[in-house]
């Protein structure tokens, strides 16, 4: 969406070139001839910024900038005056102009300023979302951490955070890898930056060459522009390396250079770029192993491994359990607009279960749970567990997610079978809300 400018002037030629100039720079411009005409649209539509005329009848540029800032503040205002002194420009800054540019005045550095003017109000919106995660989601207060070995955990985690040095986080698929990720980034000085998270198992090796380094345009066949790659993308923050095992020597190879030289070449490059960049590494395999077995270079782990993170499974922090099921309970029940609660069958059900996909695992278990209770209590046969691990036991393929989806798909179409098809009978049958079974059935393929 094009940023939007509000330009007010009561000379409608002087208008008229405001509004062509910044045109031309891609912003849509609205024009209005007064500063009680501004006010009105601004009640009505919404602008990015304004640009206004210093002198108007009955209403100035100052007497709006005062109005306007009194009902948006953090609208950016930019004043145009033919009487550009010292003393009017320090009046306009004392009553919250973002700058002013003088007639006649160039179209070069008014889109300058206009652009000034956008950009910092981008940033401001990005820091208001940036505190607001951290001060909900990646608080500690919001961790979910009972046992002591994720107290523990988290202690590191805090103790890491502050400092540059790369981290390779190791541990079973659904242990939370991207979250320690992400705690490391949001919890240091690096939080007002991009965190930028890339799975390196979901590229072919010339494609992810691309992603993270950039190319050129004409690099290879398709290239037909130059692309940015996420280490650029990710300057002054966070790079999060995800599947770094599933890599392969000759990728290895360049991404040693790139941390050791702080540099990154371009596909198709010849000029290196310096890159101020964290890393923070996850794999789900045990990287010595893949030492052994030639699949993973030893330099490329020791320049990974300076901070190593290993995080436990499930079943060896049960103390977690339940606490999680609970969170998880918490959030899929809102969605459903329902108010439940765990029986002490489903609580004992969860405590003894293996765990094999760990939180992941876990948090699937709840919401399908969710979705299948009957009434109030979700009780054991609603986590679909016990007795699919004894289909999973005695089947011939399938992970443990495949026999639990089928399971919740044959309910479903039982009950929409029962219905005749009509979804929204079959959602008062199964107990929750229409939107919530259509978001199950496309999931599930149904």
């Amino acid at each position: 969406m094009k940023p939007r400018v509000l330009i007010v002037d009561d000379e409608e030629r002087m208008a008229s070139v405001v509004a062509m100039a910044l045109g031309r720079a891609g912003y849509e411009c609205e024009v209005c001839n007064s500063g009680a005409a501004a006010l009105a649209v601004l009640e009505a539509r919404a602008a990015d910024a304004v640009v206004t005329d210093w002198k108007m009848p009955q209403m100035d540029g100052i007497e709006l900038l005062r109005r306007l800032h009194a009902q948006q503040p953090g609208l950016p205002v930019i004043l145009l005056t033919a009487h550009g002194s010292v003393p009017s420009a320090v009046a306009a800054m004392r009553e919250g102009a973002f700058d002013y540019v003088t007639k006649p005045f160039d179209n070069d550095e008014l889109r300058a300023v206009v652009a000034r003017a956008l950009e910092m109000t981008r940033l401001e919106r990005e820091n208001r979302y940036l505190r607001q995660e951290v001060g909900s989601r990646y608080s500690p207060e919001a961790i979910v951490a009972e046992s002591q070995r994720s107290k523990d955990l988290l202690a590191l985690v805090r103790r890491v955070a502050p400092s540059r040095s790369t981290v390779l986080i190791q541990g079973e698929s659904g242990t939370g890898k991207e979250l320690v990720a992400r705690l490391l980034h949001y919890w240091s000085d690096r939080v007002g930056r991009p965190f930028v998270a890339v799975n390196c198992k979901a590229f072919a090796e010339g494609v992810l060459e691309s992603e993270l380094f950039g190319h050129e345009k004409g690099a290879f066949t398709g290239a037909v522009a130059t692309r940015i790659g996420c280490f650029e993308r990710a300057a002054g923050g966070t790079l999060f390396l995800d599947e770094i095992g599933e890599t392969t020597a000759d990728f290895q190879a360049k991404l040693l250079r790139v941390l050791q030289d702080g540099e990154v070449l371009r596909v198709g490059g010849t000029q290196p770029r310096a890159v101020d960049v964290r890393i923070i590494a996850a794999t789900n395999r045990s990287v010595r192993e893949e030492i052994g077995a030639g699949r993973f270079r030893e330099d490329l782990f020791f320049r990974l491994n300076v901070i190593p993170i290993q995080l436990a499974a499930l079943r060896e922090r049960r103390d977690d359990v339940l606490p999680l099921a609970r969170h998880f309970l918490a959030r899929h029940a809102e969605e459903a607009r329902r108010h439940l609660s765990f029986s002490a069958a489903a609580e004992q059900v969860m405590l003894a279960h293996a765990w094999p996909g760990n939180v992941r695992e876990l948090e699937n278990a709840v919401e399908r749970a969710v979705v299948l209770a009957r009434g109030d209590s979700i009780g054991s046969e609603d986590l679909l567990l016990e007795d699919t691990e004894r289909a999973v036991s005695g089947a011939t393929a399938g992970t443990l997610q495949d026999a639990l989806d089928r399971a919740a798909s044959a309910r479903i179409a039982a009950a929409l079978e029962a219905a005749g098809g009509q979804r929204a009978e079959a959602a008062r049958a199964l107990g929750i809300e229409r939107t919530t079974l259509y978001r199950m059935m496309k999931r599930l393929g149904l």
